[in-house]
């Protein structure tokens, strides 16, 4: 690790409260020096420098390292297995489920776990936490406009009850948005809620090292009620579930020990 680098982690997380060197450091030095050359910088000291005096600058930053790649229904067959299989017996003990969205992105993944719930539940009774680090992609979460292409994988009724069409952009009924409450969060430094019934956290955890995943593994467990469902992402098996007393529970899904 370059002492550039080294500097620009110590100084952002200072700024920040983002431990950078908590993510896999050849994928993020990068997708930042793809950035900092954009705009014209040099080195990582100079790209920290434009942080400071830039707040578009800090946000640009904030969306690259971030991943924001979103879209509703993503993976759909996955989301299928959560709503015929997970779902009723989930609902079978208790109507109000504490459902949590983790690093959510721009609202796609949490406004399609209400949209699935909406088959079972009056979107009145519905109450989903989605949380990421990145205040920015949160704002545009909480306006519920989306470009035409996140809406690929839509069932078409969902499409035609929950958004409205305006030109390219589709806007997200306000009945689906009261359902979801977005919030700031640090996966890997601030305290987790507890007691979920289920846990989405999709292609994120593959940007981590492996000392991070595994403590966010602990972290995700202890944070689901026995029985709780854990929903990860297509490239996220968890190789030794039993360590974090989980159990496989289909492809991509893990259930607490009960």
């Amino acid at each position: 690790m370059t002492m550039d680098y080294v500097n620009f982690i110590e100084k952002i997380k200072m700024k920040t409260g983002i431990d950078l060197s908590l993510y896999k450091e050849q994928q993020m030095k990068r997708r930042l020096t793809s950035l900092y050359e954009k705009h014209g910088y040099k080195s990582f000291l100079d790209f920290y420098r434009g942080i400071e005096k830039d707040k578009d600058l800090l946000y640009a930053f904030l969306d690259r390292m971030t991943i924001n790649v979103s879209e509703f229904y993503r993976n759909a067959k996955r989301w299928e297995v959560l709503e015929k299989k997970f779902l009723p017996p989930l609902l079978k003990n208790k109507r109000n489920l504490e459902i949590w969205s983790a690093a959510c992105s721009t609202g796609e993944e949490p406004y399609t776990i209400a949209m699935i719930l909406s088959k079972f539940l009056p979107l009145s009774e519905i109450k989903i936490l989605a949380t990421d680090i990145d205040e920015n992609v949160l704002h545009k979460a909480k306006i519920g406009v989306y470009h035409e292409r996140s809406l690929n994988e839509v069932p078409e009724e969902m499409k035609k009850r929950y958004f409205r069409k305006d030109i390219d952009y589709y806007i997200i009924n306000d009945e689906i948005k009261r359902t979801v409450t977005f919030k700031k969060h640090n996966l890997l430094s601030d305290p987790f809620e507890q007691n979920f019934d289920l846990i989405v956290c999709r292609n994120v955890l593959i940007y981590f090292t492996e000392a991070a995943k595994d403590t966010l593994y602990y972290k995700f467990s202890h944070a689901l009620k026995p029985g709780g469902i854990f929903f990860v992402g297509s490239t996220e098996q968890i190789f030794n579930p039993g360590k974090y007393n989980l159990e496989p529970a289909d492809t991509f899904f893990y259930q607490k020990c009960k």
